[in-house]
Formats: C-alpha cells, sequence, structure tokens
C-alpha cells in the first residue's frame, strides 16, 4: 500500500478524535508520572525540570552528607527516564538510581563522582553510598568512584573510562555488577575489588585481592604473579530488585529472574529478565510515622515491603514470612533495634528478597540483626532460593551497639550478593568491652552461594561456616584491632586468636575463592595463628588466599591452618597461598 494511503487512513482515524477535542500526545509530551508518596527524603526528578534547581537540591545534600559518616541523613535521587546534564557528588548514605528498565533509558551528561572522604585522597572511610541503574558520559572522559566498604556500583553502563581511586590516595575495596564499562577501569591503588558479571574494554591496576566472577574480558595475569582470581562464570544468581517505571508510566518493582552460568550484564536486550510487581502491592514505610507493628500488621497481611530512607526503632523484629515477598530499602533505610531483639526475621519460605538495607545494633545486645530460617531446616530452595542484596551491619561508630551475630543464615540454598558486617574501628561507642560483636556471620544452611563478603573486627569468628557444599566468591576481612591481650583473645582449642574464615569440623565440602584477611593489632604481643582455619577433606577447596599486616604490632603466624608463614611488615612479607590443601 503506497505510503500516501497509509497517511489518508491514519488521517481519517484521527479525525473524531480531534473534532471531540481530544489531545493526542507524543510520549515525549506526556505529563511525568506522579510519584508515589516517598516522603521529604527521596527526590524525583524528571527530564523537564529545571537543570538548576536539580542542581541546587543536589548540592544541598552534598553539602550535608559529604562528612556525615555517622550521621542521621538518609537520601534517595530517583532519575526517570531522559537524558540529563548534572553534576552528581554522592555523598555518605545517598543512593541514586535511574529508574529505566535498562540503564541506557536514563542518561546523565557531565560527572558522576564519589570524592575521597578523608584528607590526602584518602578513601579507606568512603562507606554507604550506592548508584544503579543509569548511564553517564563523563565530561572529563573518566568517572571517578573512590570507594570502600559497603559501596555499590550496578546496574551502570559508563560511556567513558573509570577509576577507583582518587590521584592513587588509599582505597580500601568495593562492588562492582551487572555494569558495563565502554573504556577503561584503572583500580590504581584499590587494596581489593570484586567485579560479578561486568563488561569492559581493559582493566588496569591490581593490588592484594582483585576477584572477577562472570566478567568478560578480565584482565591478563595470574595468581600469584598478578592478584587476579577469575571465575569465568557466575554459577547461580538473582540480581537485585529495583524500582522502575513501566512502560505506561506506573511505578513497579523489578525481580529479576534466577540465572544460571552467566557472563555480562542482564540488560543488552532492553530490560532484565524477570517480573514485575506494581507497587501497589507494597506498603511503603517512613520511619517518622512506622514501627515495627504497623510494619508487621502490612507484611502479615501479605504486602511487600518498601523502607523510605531513614531510621526505624524497633522494638520487635520485622517478620518476612511470605513466599516471594520483597523488602527493598532506598536511601539506606536504616534498622535499629532497642529492646535487644534481632531487627528481622526471615521465614524458610521461597523466593524472598530483602535488598538495601543498613543494620545497626542497638545498646541493647540483640541475639542478631538478621536471621534468615529456623535451625535444623532440610528445605531446599534450589529453584526459588532466598536472595540478600546490599545488606550492611554495624556495631557502633554511631553510638553504642551489641550484638551476639550478625547475619545468621538457616535457609538451605540462600544467595548472598554483596554485604559488609563491619564492627567500628572507630567513632561513637568504640571499644573492647562497648561495641560488642561475637560473630559477623554464621551459615548453618547447606548449599549457601556468597558473591562480595566483606566482615570486619568482631571478636571471636568473623565467618563461621557450618553448613555444607557452600561457597564464597572474594573474602575481605580486617581481624579486631583491640584485643587488649592475649589470654583474652583465644579460640575454644586454645588457640592464639580467632581465625578469620572457620569452616566447622564436621563439614566435608566447601569452596572458596579469593580471600584478603589483614591485621592492625593496636596492642603488643597479640597474634593471630590461623587467618583461615579449615578440616581437610576431599570436597574442601581454598583458592589464591593472601594475608596483609597494616601495622608493626602482633602479625598472623599462618594463613590457613598450618600453611602459608607468617606476615611481617619490616621487610615487607604479605604471604599468599594459590590452592589448599
Amino acid at each position: 500500500m503506497p505510503i500516501s494511503t497509509l497517511r489518508a487512513l491514519a488521517t481519517a482515524a484521527l479525525l473524531p478524535l480531534l473534532l471531540l477535542g481530544v489531545a493526542i500526545q507524543s510520549p515525549a509530551a506526556r505529563p511525568a508520572p506522579i510519584p508515589p508518596p516517598f516522603g521529604a527524603n527521596v527526590f524525583v526528578f524528571t527530564p523537564t525540570m529545571s537543570a538548576a534547581t536539580m542542581q541546587a537540591t543536589i548540592d544541598r545534600i552534598y553539602a550535608a552528607q559529604a562528612h556525615s559518616e555517622f550521621g542521621a541523613g538518609r537520601y534517595a535521587f530517583l532519575l526517570q527516564p531522559g537524558e540529563y546534564h548534572l553534576d552528581v557528588p554522592i555523598g555518605f548514605y545517598t543512593q541514586v538510581l535511574g529508574l529505566g528498565s535498562s540503564p541506557d533509558q536514563t542518561h546523565i551528561t557531565g560527572n558522576v563522582h564519589v570524592d575521597a572522604a578523608s584528607r590526602n585522597n584518602n578513601a579507606t572511610t568512603t562507606f554507604w553510598r550506592t548508584a544503579e541503574g543509569f548511564s553517564v558520559t563523563p565530561t572529563d572522559g573518566a568517572l571517578q568512584w573512590a570507594v570502600s566498604q559497603a559501596v555499590s556500583f550496578r546496574r551502570m553502563h559508563v560511556l567513558g573510562d573509570m577509576v577507583l581511586h582518587q590521584r592513587r590516595g588509599w582505597a580500601s575495596g568495593g562492588w562492582m555488577s551487572d555494569t558495563q564499562i565502554d573504556g577503561t577501569v584503572d583500580s590504581g591503588s584499590q587494596q581489593q575489588w570484586i567485579s560479578r558479571n561486568t563488561e569492559w574494554k581493559s582493566w588496569t591496576g591490581s593490588n592484594w585481592n582483585m576477584v572477577f566472577v562472570g566478567a568478560r574480558n578480565a584482565p591478563v595475569g595470574e595468581w600469584p604473579t598478578s592478584p587476579y582470581t577469575k571465575v569465568e562464570t557466575t554459577p547461580i544468581v538473582r540480581e537485585k530488585p529495583f524500582l522502575e517505571l513501566d512502560p505506561r508510566g506506573r511505578y513497579t518493582v523489578r525481580v529479576p529472574a534466577l540465572t544460571h552460568n552467566t557472563a555480562g550484564v542482564t540488560w543488552h536486550l532492553g530490560t532484565t529478565p524477570g517480573r514485575s510487581v506494581p507497587l501497589s502491592r507494597f506498603y511503603i514505610a517512613h520511619p517518622e510515622t512506622d514501627t515495627a507493628t504497623t510494619i508487621n500488621a502490612a507484611l502479615a497481611h501479605g504486602k511487600s515491603l518498601l523502607l523510605t530512607p531513614g531510621t526505624y526503632d524497633l522494638t520487635q523484629p520485622l517478620r518476612v514470612t511470605r513466599k516471594n515477598a520483597i523488602v527493598l530499602g532506598l536511601g539506606f533505610a536504616t534498622l535499629h533495634p532497642i529492646r535487644g531483639t534481632a531487627a528481622m526475621l526471615v521465614a524458610d519460605a521461597d523466593g524472598i528478597s530483602v535488598a538495601g538495607l543498613l543494620f545497626d545494633a542497638g545498646q541493647s545486645k540483640s541475639p542478631s540483626l538478621l536471621e534468615v530460617g529456623v535451625p535444623g531446616s532440610t528445605r531446599r530452595h534450589e529453584r526459588n532460593p532466598i536472595a540478600l542484596h546490599d545488606l550492611f551491619f554495624r556495631v557502633g561508630g554511631a553510638a553504642v551497639g551489641r550484638v551476639s551475630a550478625n547475619l545468621i543464615l538457616n535457609s538451605n540454598d540462600t544467595l548472598v550478593d554483596h554485604t559488609w558486617i563491619w564492627r567500628a574501628d572507630h567513632g561513637s561507642g568504640v571499644g573492647w568491652t562497648s561495641n560488642t560483636s561475637d560473630n559477623g556471620l554464621i551459615v548453618n544452611g547447606d548449599h549457601v552461594s556468597i558473591y562480595g563478603l566483606f566482615v570486619e573486627h568482631h571478636q571471636q569468628y568473623q565467618v563461621l561456616w557450618k553448613g555444607n557444599f557452600g561457597r564464597t566468591f572474594f573474602y575481605q576481612s580486617e581481624i579486631p584491632y583491640d584485643p587488649p591481650t592475649q589470654a583474652l583473645w583465644k579460640d575454644p582449642s586454645g588457640d592464639k586468636g580467632w581465625a578469620s574464615y572457620k569452616v566447622d569440623e564436621r563439614i566435608t565440602s566447601h569452596e572458596a575463592w579469593g580471600l584478603g584477611i589483614y591485621s592492625v593489632f593496636r596492642h603488643p604481643d597479640v597474634v593471630l595463628a590461623h587467618a583461615i582455619a579449615t578440616p581437610l577433606a576431599p570436597n574442601i577447596h581454598f583458592h589464591h588466599m593472601i594475608t596483609v599486616a597494616l601495622d608493626n604490632l602482633g602479625a598472623i603466624e599462618n594463613v590457613i591452618d598450618d600453611t602459608g608463614g607468617p606476615t611481617q611488615i619490616k621487610p615487607r612479607v604479605n604471604p599468599k597461598v594459590t590452592n589448599f590443601p
């Protein structure tokens, strides 16, 4: 049919509507969707807003958050799909999130950056910030991301280069996943890093422990000459749920599909495979008005949960019991138990997702901050596992905190996708008898897989693994700085200190890749006998381990069991073990 005939038919079809006065709008001319009630600390930007107005808001929040390491502010910037010209510095407890189904639907030309939080380009305390779900064309060609723990760079596209440091100042590790960098990633002075399901033109830089899982074009070089641990594909993962605007302008939460043996990003075909859940099925909680009682009532009535930014003082645990329930935090929503309870209890049910939260221990000692499943469970979840993403734990720093075990995993097949479990070594309420925490993580379930495990400074085992068939891809740990004497810091067998990563003697199958364990003892004559302790069995395997002394007091005597030898600072000795046994 000729094009002229098609145009005539189209005009005839539209004529009645025009005569009735019906406005015909192109998608670009449609009014921006009205945001749900996210509260005062969530800023929703649209491409039609004044760039000056948006920039003023960004600058005001950053001025408050640039050095607010233990402050109360929590913020999220949500960018509806479209084009933006902005300079976006990301401060403490700040999340910047694109609302497109792929990162390329929300594009910033300008400068998105994280700057070192301390003097002399020191980024070792640059914590708690996130960029997700948008693309960036850096005006100077490179995006600066000078970060350490509890910082997530997810579902991003950088149309240029990326640097993971600030002028080669100290930096201590970070996380990148489901991300494409068109140019070169320069890790520079980063001590350690994990990249999962990533793509880039090239990678340059190395230090102690760099792990690449499902990374296309991983760097050339092999351990131990180069500190690279490369796992060709990601065995099993579900990407983090994310807030998005669907094609009709409705807010939904996208729950990505479970995948096996993957490499590279999920969104090349325009969206991440999975299911979308309307926001009408969520209870939107606000820290100013909601309590554990109101939130639990909503959960009990079948709602999923969206926690807006702020701190929730909890008099009882939040109870997540329904199959496929979603708990999603915005802007580092913080759960703070104030009566010695857990902050959250997750049932042993298929498909529950918990993502984007900070758990902050209270002054009254809690048995745990988050517990998943029930002890002794034999139920399997291999087809629809429980998944935890970007969950961060803190004991002390902002105030006195006390807990027995921060995170307890009882459910089989649980997936953990980036966590930092931190007993504070600085800040308020910090001391051997003040901010007390026995363990960072206890794994009781079988077939648990963890990507990006950061655990630091707890007073007994940092990690105690008591389930079979467990797997860890990347481990970073500083053992506690402050054991006052060796006599007060011995494990149950009488060994000097508590191993950072302990596999229970009854375990017969376990595997871990890329482990870095570091000491910063503040008292003389305190040592750790074994950074890693494990039984010997045919199906227990560790790959690529390093220990480093960051100060001249004390020592780590062996990397794993009685293998590897001691750390040493003068002259510098960083023992490495390639495979064990």
